[in-house]
């Protein structure tokens, strides 16, 4: 596995690790400061969204998400990093497992969470998560050399969680995520804060190169398994086109 970047080494001054440590503590927070939502989901409006909560009344499900959340920041270190999520097959719930994962992120007041949505066949997230993505998505931002990335960033309800959609429907879209755009975007969203924490919602492993590629730009990744459904074999085929070092785990996940 590569090793996150190293603190800088005993030549240089101790005042100059701990001004810069600061310094960027600070840029942390002003950027959590300017991601209030004008109103956070309630607890009623999270679960119709199928989305984990502190109250008290579903710890399952969170207590799940949290401990995910523990792994893999437990293999990441001190640093932020990019986790792939994508199911085996379709309809494994893949999306369902990459919003709340993000949001489980968000539960710490000293994170942030982006989710792109990189499903670009189905995409689903702001629907999920009852948004208009009237201001274009992912899609749009590839396609468009003179687009702004936070123009279609998408507050959620959800404090310090944001969202990228899809955007319009594609049946291609091999060509996107290989290109140079795509991975310039991916390298810009993980060094422009050090507190964000990125999550790709990619689409099925089975039947098309798309996760495969998106590996790629991702530090770790999670499959996502449909229990009961998806096959010892099939799932062994999923994880063996992943690099060894990248691969965060697999959860089962209980479709409805």
């Amino acid at each position: 596995m590569t090793q996150p970047n190293s603190l800088p080494n005993g030549n240089e001054p101790n005042d100059v690790v701990a001004i810069g440590d600061l310094a960027q503590r600070a840029s942390a927070s002003r950027s959590i400061a300017r991601m209030a939502e004008a109103r956070a989901l309630s607890t009623q409006e999270l679960e119709a969204r199928r989305m984990i909560h502190r109250d008290e009344s579903a710890p399952e499900a969170t207590n799940a998400f949290r401990e995910i959340r523990t792994r893999l920041l437990a293999l990441g270190g001190a640093h932020n990093f990019v986790t792939l999520v994508t199911p085996v097959s379709p309809k494994s719930g893949g999306s369902f497992v990459a919003r709340n994962l993000a949001a489980a992120f968000a539960f710490d007041e000293a994170k942030t969470a982006l989710l792109l949505d990189c499903n670009l066949r189905r995409p689903a997230q702001h629907k999920a998560l009852g948004l208009e993505a009237d201001h274009g998505g992912l899609i749009d931002y590839l396609e468009k050399p003179e687009a702004e990335i936070q123009d279609v960033f998408y507050r959620t309800g959800i404090p310090r969680l944001r969202l990228i959609p899809a955007g319009r429907p594609r049946e291609m879209s091999t060509e996107y995520f290989s290109s140079q755009r795509m991975r310039t975007l991916i390298d810009s969203l993980r060094h422009r804060y050090a507190d964000r924490y990125i999550f790709l919602d990619g689409p099925a492993m089975k039947g098309a190169p798309d996760a495969r590629i998106l590996s790629d730009l991702a530090d770790y990744v999670v499959v996502v398994a449909a229990y009961g459904r998806d096959t010892a074999a099939t799932i062994g085929q999923a994880v063996a086109t992943i690099e060894p070092e990248k691969l965060a785990g697999v959860v089962f996940n209980h479709t409805p």
